[in-house]
């Protein structure tokens, strides 16, 4: 009995190294992939640094965008307000407006002339200006 007692110890032994074997076997392939996730996460997080990065210049850059068309439409505005101030106190120039939108209208050269007070030669620049 004592020899069978002896085989049975000797197979448990055997039986647990086996299994301490397997066991570091598969800690060494979750430590491997471990490492890959690790790996995955840093370049995830390098990426997600570069993106957040480049974001905030695209924010930037938009503002600046953005207060460069205020400053030009405020632009825009003023001169809209001086050239209408400019064509209203000037009276050859409100004829000459009343003249251009006539041609819009479909009007000829002998109606630019009764109407604006537009000797030939200007009424037919006039109309060939603006006629579309």
């Amino acid at each position: 009995m004592g020899d069978e007692f002896l085989i049975a110890a000797l197979v448990g032994v055997i039986a647990c190294l086996g299994f301490v074997l397997y066991l570091q076997k598969q800690s060494r392939k979750l430590k491997n992939k471990v490492d890959a996730i690790t790996v995955l996460v840093k370049e995830s997080d390098r990426q997600r640094e570069a993106v957040k990065r480049e974001l905030h210049e695209l924010r930037s850059g938009t503002i600046g965008v953005g207060r460069r068309v205020v400053e030009l439409e405020k632009r825009l505005s003023q001169q809209s307000e001086m050239l209408e101030e400019a064509s209203q106190q000037d009276p050859q120039a409100k004829l000459y407006s009343r003249a251009v939108k006539m041609v819009g209208l479909g009007a000829g050269v002998e109606e630019l002339m009764q109407e604006c007070e537009l000797p030939k030669a200007e009424a037919e620049l006039i109309l060939r200006l603006h006629r579309k």
